[in-house]
């Protein structure tokens, strides 16, 4: 069996769990129903990571749901603000 690199095997990974968010979204608005709450807030920082400093936005931006959850909670004012005060130093 061949063996994927550590970064692939882990974008395997996150696909895969994307793939149950896309389902899941697919009822719902957010993660834990239709009210924004820790469980969505708890994934701004690996997911804006992901989009932005690895250049792997096409991991969300594929899946309809997941897309327009991303582009909900990563668009609200606080979040915004952190990223203006707390710009990634690379």
């Amino acid at each position: 069996m061949k063996r994927l690199p550590v970064l692939g095997w882990h974008l395997v990974t996150i696909c895969k769990v994307l793939d149950i968010y896309e389902e899941r979204l697919s009822k719902n608005k957010y993660l834990a129903g239709d009210f924004f709450s820790l469980v969505d807030l708890s994934h701004l920082p690996f997911t804006q990571y992901l989009v932005g400093q690895m250049g792997k936005e096409y991991m969300t931006t594929s899946r309809k749901h997941v897309s327009a959850w991303w582009d909900d909670i990563s668009s609200r004012p606080s979040w915004q603000k952190v990223l203006q005060l707390y710009a990634p130093p690379f």
